[in-house]
């Protein structure tokens, strides 16, 4: 859960999410370029044709490979998880956990015992055929069950699952210990719940950098901190609405670029053919490139994540809420917002954006009050004998330092000294799962079937990067989880929201909007129908699908 660790926030790490877990949920709104909604430029103008290549720019290097149950994606590495893997479902366009991999997924009367079935003659890259008994090694994988697999995050997302067993040849079942309404969107998880080919499962040495999945494309070669490249899988088993095999390029070259003035000039000057930001001076430097037909751009606030500082609330200062409260009232977000947003994103009331579950407009969350940030600080030093100070810490790149010293200033003004620490984004998800850190700065909870959010959250869980236990809290959780009612479920997690405006083990400061850029001539980013033919995903939070990219001639 991923979400993430991460550059403008941070983890996605979502991890696991897959955590973040997928992150899931129903999100909506208008279209625009930094807006609730989202446009895409690249949409097909005229009839896809095969052939070409594209290369992409990545805003990190995943450094940790793509061993899935053992690994740490934020959204460079899920974008390339999806272009090598498939997942069991995927979300459609509104939120609704549909079918991809799995021909149905099908619960019994109280989602206790789910039957998975999956499409006959898929091959992963290696030759080898998709079958229940490799689907059941990936999920055992995933949840701690598999001697070859060892995963640390994972096994918690699916600490739900009492079995997975083999029916036949192309039929398994999930049993859970629990009524799981929402195991579906687990079994996407973001993106992050690829499934590897039996080779790959079972590499002892090298199943982080020896790639076999089903998907799309196959790896070529991995030189890490340099590119990543992949080519067309011919044998892939999913179509476009007019019958031609998917995908439609030849071959696609991710490059990490950190920095995101240089990944827009690297498009600019056409070293690449797309890249991807949520960086707000990058989305404003695009639309006007798009405006002079430089450039297409597909932009979306739809199922958000959102960015934050994280505290960590097992350790002084935050484990004081008194600690909490006065950063939150001491960091005006409207200024923040104009000056490092540029008005292009939406401040956030709570981790749930506009049209997802749970969302309020008004959560409680405390307006700016630098008067009574000053006092709380005094309080603090009165109840603890420290003065208020803490290392706030935030992922490599000149924009992410940009946004630490706008925090750092707006701290100074109320007397709260603040240093700051960066690091290689790869490195913030070890970081958090550590206790050796104050606050971080963060990016996770994309937007979708709030039940995601259970592994973040709950006290009992090792991605609960923030370390409050709170009873409340897991109590919510756990009612919205085993909740069929959609009603009922909506109640649940407004509470939750207005839980975590009043304890403040975050401070939420925007809903983070992605775009991606790529030549005029790139279209297709959103990808085709899915196989049921409802219409794609539009969230870009995880990445996006690459099936339905080509290059128009």
């Amino acid at each position: 859960m991923n979400n993430t660790s991460r550059r403008r926030g941070g983890i996605l790490l979502a991890s696991i999410a897959a955590v973040s877990v997928l992150a899931v949920a129903c999100g909506g709104g208008d279209s625009g370029s930094g807006s609730k909604g989202g446009t895409d430029s690249s949409a097909p103008a005229g009839k896809p044709v095969k052939g070409g290549e594209v290369t992409y720019g990545l805003e990190a290097e995943n450094s940790g490979g793509w061993c899935l149950p053992e690994g740490q994606l934020a959204i460079s590495g899920i974008q390339v998880a999806r272009t090598i893997y498939d997942t069991l479902t995927v979300p459609n366009e509104t939120g609704q956990y549909v079918p991809f991999l799995a021909e149905s997924v099908t619960p019994n009367a109280d989602n206790t015992v789910w039957t998975v079935k999956l499409r006959d003659g898929v091959k992963f890259h290696d030759g080898t055929a998709l079958n229940a008994q490799v689907v059941k090694n990936n999920l055992d994988a995933y949840r701690g069950a598999y001697p070859a697999r060892k995963p640390l995050l994972f096994k918690f997302v699916f600490d739900n699952i009492k079995s997975v067993d083999v029916v036949d040849g192309n039929t398994l079942t999930i049993t859970t210990n629990t009524p799981w309404p929402a195991l579906p969107a687990f079994l996407y998880g973001s993106g992050r719940i690829g499934i590897m080919a039996q080779a790959q499962l079972d590499d002892p040495s090298t199943c982080d950098s020896k790639l076999i999945g089903t998907g799309p494309f196959k790896l070529d070669e991995w030189v890490q901190n340099d590119h990543l490249t992949a080519s067309r899988n011919p044998d892939y088993w999913q179509k476009d609405a007019s019958g031609t095999q998917l995908p439609y390029l030849d071959k696609i070259t991710y490059k990490p670029v950190v920095e995101e003035d240089t990944r827009v000039n690297a498009l600019l000057s056409g070293q690449l053919n797309a890249m991807h930001t949520n960086d707000a001076t990058a989305m404003g430097t695009l639309a006007d490139e798009q405006k002079s037909g430089n450039v297409d751009v597909t932009a979306s606030g739809k199922f958000a994540e959102v960015s934050y500082i994280m505290f960590n609330s097992s350790k002084p200062p935050f484990d004081s809420q008194t600690a909490r409260s006065a950063i939150a009232y001491a960091l005006d977000r409207t200024e923040m917002r104009k000056v490092r947003f540029q008005d292009r994103m939406e401040m956030a009331s709570g981790p749930f954006a506009t049209g997802e579950i749970g969302y309020l407009a008004d959560t409680g969350f405390p307006d700016y009050d630098p008067a009574k940030a000053k006092q709380l600080a005094a309080q603090y030093q009165s109840e603890t004998g420290q003065p208020l100070t803490f290392t706030l810490t935030e992922a490599q790149g000149a924009e992410n330092a940009q946004t630490a010293q706008f925090i750092q200033a707006q701290m100074a003004k109320v007397g709260i000294k603040v240093d700051i620490k960066q690091m290689e984004q790869a490195s913030q998800i070890n970081t958090a799962l550590g206790n050796d850190w104050q606050a971080l700065y963060w990016r996770n909870h994309p937007g979708g079937n709030p039940d995601s959010q259970y592994v973040w959250w709950h006290s009992g869980s090792p991605v609960n990067f923030g370390k409050f236990k709170d009873a409340e809290i897991d109590s919510l959780l756990e009612k919205g989880r085993a909740d069929p009612d959609p009603a009922a479920r909506q109640k649940i997690y407004e509470q939750l929201n207005q839980e975590f405006a009043k304890k403040l083990y975050n401070v939420w400061t925007n809903w983070s909007n992605w775009t991606i850029g790529t030549a005029p001539d790139v279209k297709g980013v959103i990808g085709p129908n899915l196989p049921d033919g409802s219409k794609p995903f539009p969230g870009l939070a995880v990445g996006h699908p690459v099936t339905g990219i080509w290059i128009q001639k």
